[in-house]
């Protein structure tokens, strides 16, 4: 205590000026992840990433940033830029260039390519490690939730409301903008127009939407006549026109998108994506087995698939490739009668050899160890819908593939990292 009996200590001084020497790398662990995707990038080749874009940070770091930020489950471009100034693995990312969110978000956006090129190398890298195995590739699919709520879905009704009210904004505008030109800002002004061009914008990719929808319900409609009539009205999302309504693992209902991963069933890496607004997996084997030979110039030997993925159509196409697929036939009724039962095996009979091949093979201790390692893609499932893929902040299939593009190369980077600190 000094005389006057007030207490001795060092206070703050938050006005006075100090300068700081950081040793930015000497901050990060020799083992930290941030290194890894560095490592990455840089044996990466963007010189076209290079020729298409002039932007104010160096282009290298943007993909750097994304990855990174992918195996730490951020996704939102704002909260990226914020932990650019304040996290050190970030920090260590940027090297000193100033980054903001609009570059990021626009990378994510507007350079699927890049990602979708970086995947097709990965895997073609792979092979020659012994880190994946082509000839084994199970295939299964994972709704995601839309950016969008379920009040944005409507249909003929509600979209003609919605498409007056946007009539009345936009007059609105042309009015105040007639009669007084000053009664707002220049910012002020072009952010109002902007809004009323999205509503335009939104209300017609609605109506083009919605009529693809009832396109869809009467082709249907021609085999299934009364389920198709008792269901509602198709609807669609002013929000994001191309996000259906789907129930979700949880029972929930809502806007939503299917991607489809392919994963090579021996090493966990993804070689294949597929992003669309299918409510099931139905039928979809086929496209994705040709997904697979336009990017890598072969088909598996062995598609491990959920029931229905493949249908026979697909069974028939994929087994004269030399594609042997593993899922399970559809159960048949226990209470079947006599005569259902007979004329199932008549025709099972004169089903085509390659069917009845699919039925030998699943029915042998052989193929039922092959169909179990399905289970794999589901573990990558959960492991790219923990690093935030559960719920979409895009909007539209283009920037949805760009996403699931961005988190398979991110998880097949540490993925082979993984692979190779155990080898």
């Amino acid at each position: 205590m000094s005389e006057g009996g007030e207490a001795r200590c060092l206070r703050s001084n938050r006005d006075r000026l100090e300068w700081r020497m950081v040793d930015l790398d000497g901050q990060l662990p020799r083992d930290h992840r941030a290194r890894v995707v560095q490592g990455f990038v840089d044996d990466m080749d963007l010189r076209d990433f290079y020729a298409q874009i002039r932007p104010a940070a160096d282009p290298a770091v943007l993909p750097a940033l994304r990855l990174f930020a992918t195996l730490e489950g951020v996704g939102s471009a704002r909260r990226l830029a914020d932990l650019c100034e304040r996290g050190i693995a970030y920090r260590w990312l940027c090297g000193g260039v100033r980054v903001n969110y609009h570059g990021l978000s626009d990378f994510r956006s507007g350079h699927g390519e890049l990602p979708d090129g970086l995947l097709s190398e990965q895997v073609a890298a792979l092979p020659g490690s012994g880190m994946a195995s082509p000839d084994e590739v199970a295939v299964d699919g994972t709704k995601v939730r839309a950016s969008a709520g379920a009040g944005s879905f409507r249909g003929e009704g509600g979209l003609s409301r919605y498409e007056a009210a946007a009539r009345v904004r936009i007059s609105a505008l042309k009015s105040e903008l007639e009669s007084d030109p000053g009664a707002a800002s220049r910012r002020v002004r072009a952010a109002r127009a902007r809004a009323a061009r999205d509503m335009e914008a939104k209300v017609s990719a609605a109506r083009s939407q919605l009529a693809a929808l009832r396109a869809e319900k009467a082709a249907r409609s021609r085999t299934h006549k009364k389920a198709e009539k008792a269901k509602p009205g198709p609807k669609v999302s002013t929000t994001d026109s191309q996000a259906r309504r789907m129930r979700f693992a949880d029972g929930a209902v809502g806007a939503g998108y299917n991607l489809q991963f392919a994963v090579g069933a021996g090493s966990h890496v993804i070689v294949g994506v597929r992003e669309t607004a299918r409510r099931n997996d139905a039928g979809l084997a086929g496209e994705m087995a040709e997904r697979l030979e336009r990017r890598y110039g072969c088909c598996p030997d062995r598609l491990p698939a959920d029931t229905r993925y493949a249908s026979r159509a697909d069974m028939l196409g994929l087994g004269e490739k030399g594609v042997d697929v593993y899922m399970p036939p559809p159960s048949e009724k226990a209470d079947a009668k006599v005569e259902s039962v007979r004329r199932r095996v008549r025709r099972l009979a004169g089903e085509p050899a390659l069917l009845q091949s699919w039925r030998g093979r699943m029915a042998s201790d052989a193929g039922q160890a092959v169909y179990r390692r399905r289970l794999r893609v589901e573990a990558v499932n959960g492991v790219v819908k923990g690093r935030g893929l559960g719920r979409l902040l895009v909007r539209g299939l283009e920037k949805v593939r760009a996403v699931a593009l961005l988190h398979a190369v991110a998880h097949n980077l540490w993925r082979a990292h993984r692979l190779a600190c155990a080898a």
